[in-house]
């Protein structure tokens, strides 16, 4: 029912930038937030942030925090992950998830929580 779909990956050096969005079609009455996860080749995924759409209360992993800041847009129903101070650590596929109404107040960085995904977008960071 829900169409997910990101942008905004690429190449980027290490220290760098970028912003990755999250486009979601489809009623906001289907789902309480939306969390962005994370995966690379030979790794667990990762659930790195995500955002209450009715609190907007977030929550990060401690591998992001302080240099990544989850954010929405109500009227273009999309929401945006900045990233700053990239490391290479931080190379993976990131996706874009909308949830169970998991909570009522607060998300959760669980993927099994989340019900519709996105296709994702390939973040690299070079050193």
């Amino acid at each position: 029912q829900l169409q997910i779909v990101e942008s905004g990956g690429g190449l980027v050096q290490s220290g760098g930038s970028l912003r990755l969005s999250c486009a979601v079609s489809g009623s906001t009455s289907d789902y309480g937030a939306i969390g962005w996860f994370r995966h690379s080749p030979g790794k667990e995924q990762e659930g790195v942030t995500c955002i209450h759409m009715n609190t907007s209360s977030t929550d990060y992993a401690d591998s992001v925090k302080g240099r990544f800041t989850i954010s929405r847009d109500a009227s273009k129903n999309t929401v945006y992950l900045q990233m700053d101070s990239l490391k290479p650590e931080d190379t993976a596929v990131y996706y874009c998830a909308a949830d169970h109404h998991y909570g009522f107040y607060d998300c959760s960085l669980m993927a099994v929580h989340y019900k519709s995904w996105g296709q994702g977008t390939r973040v690299t960071v070079s050193s």
